[in-house]
């Protein structure tokens, strides 16, 4: 036996509990299951179409301008004060700039150094399920017990005895992601309303995830929790340009916050990534600046995807559920006769050659419905949405 073998052997186990708790993504693992068998990525949330002109070309100016160098650790001034002016705008929220705005490097960061911010360990944090697959390893990461309340299909309403009981003197903080990755629900004034009276009553911090904002059908509205009353102190606000400006690999994030909490998240902020990059900010004030036009396409243009594969997937023998928002499909796979989603989900990605996520990623262990549906995102070009529908006829 070689010195390099007797090392090894002896090397004690230096993963972290922590590290033990959870997997990696499984969305970017199924993205990878994509690529080995050449299978149609609708898988991960990002689009397959270029952004705009506009936002390209800020970006190279920014960088030909030479905003290349460090830029304020919580965000550069001409940023921080479109999101000010854009939440005037669009919700007639009043934002400081100086001291309530923290630009990280993606929403996925924010919420990251929110919670590092913001809980103890110990501290118990309530989470919808199904969940965007980053928060439960968030909170584990944070120390913070996290308690899931479930969101019951089709409608992924919430049942008030349920989320009331959830409630303690050890809970810190709620999650609510609305729009809603992976449901596309749309959380209605009623509901918010519950969620905010909770919070007061229990002096609980409520985690807004609301990066799809922009992107609701049928004449929905979307309601940012601060604007609740008695809200807008105890509400972090966490978003990012990623989907709205289809520029998901910038990773340019923010966290709106009261100043106090700000400047927590801005230390955590600062420890975990310095700042994000510089020309891209730029960039990303200039795209929040767009007119309220875009949006108006924007929403046409995910609506005309979102009633396409509806009705393909449900012509195929899918069950889907409508979604209100955000830009994927939760589809019930018991016509198939499959019983495990990850086992369906290989299947498709491996033999029909179209990848998806398996339902369960997005709930935790003991959960119903855990097996019962797949995810389709449809942030693509028609083409391929078209291409997917084709090989997906293989299972009438």
């Amino acid at each position: 036996m070689n010195q390099n073998s007797q090392q090894a052997q002896t090397l004690r186990n230096y993963a972290s509990e922590k590290a033990g708790r959870f997997t990696e993504s499984v969305i970017r693992e199924m993205s990878r299951i994509a690529a080995a068998h050449k299978a149609i990525n609708l898988a991960q949330g990002f689009p397959d179409f270029p952004a705009s002109d506009e936002i390209k070309e800020a970006a190279v100016k920014a960088i030909l301008e030479d905003h290349n160098q460090y830029a304020i650790t919580w965000g550069t001034k001409s940023l921080r004060d479109a999101i000010t002016l854009k939440n005037k705008r669009d919700y007639n929220i009043d934002i400081d700039p100086e001291t309530q705005i923290t630009v990280c490097c993606g929403s996925t960061e924010g919420m990251v150094a929110t919670l590092l911010a913001t809980i103890n360990p110990g501290d118990e944090v309530i989470i919808f399920q199904p969940f965007y697959e980053n928060y439960g390893p968030d909170a584990v990461l944070c120390g913070a017990t996290p308690k899931y309340v479930q969101l019951h299909p089709p409608e992924f309403s919430f049942n008030k005895e349920e989320l009331t009981a959830a409630f303690s003197d050890r809970t810190r903080a709620i999650i609510i992601n609305t729009p809603n990755n992976p449901t596309g629900k749309v959380f209605n004034r009623e509901e918010l309303d519950l969620i905010a009276k909770l919070c007061i009553q229990y002096d609980v911090l409520a985690i807004t995830d609301e990066i799809y904002e922009h992107i609701i059908y049928d004449e929905i509205k979307h309601i940012p929790l601060a604007t609740l009353p008695g809200m807008a102190e105890r509400t972090i606000t966490i978003n990012s340009i990623s989907k709205t400006y289809s520029v998901t690999g910038w990773r340019i994030g923010y966290v709106i916050a009261s100043g106090e909490i700000s400047r927590s998240i801005r230390k955590m902020h600062d420890f975990l990534t310095v700042g994000a990059a510089a020309p891209l900010q730029v960039a990303a004030a200039q795209a929040l600046n767009f007119p309220t036009t875009y949006y108006e396409k924007l929403g046409d243009f995910y609506s005309k995807r979102r009633d396409f594969m509806l009705k393909e997937l449900n012509a195929i023998g899918f069950n889907c559920i409508r979604p209100a928002g955000a830009y994927y499909i939760m589809a019930d796979i018991a016509p198939f006769g499959w019983k495990n989603d990850v086992d369906f989900a290989r299947h498709l990605a491996e033999k029909v050659g179209v990848a998806v996520v398996p339902g369960s990623s997005f709930y935790q262990d003991d959960a119903n419905d855990k097996h019962r549906f797949i995810r389709f995102c449809f942030c693509k070009q028609f083409a391929t949405l078209e291409a997917a529908i084709e090989r997906l006829q293989k299972l009438k």
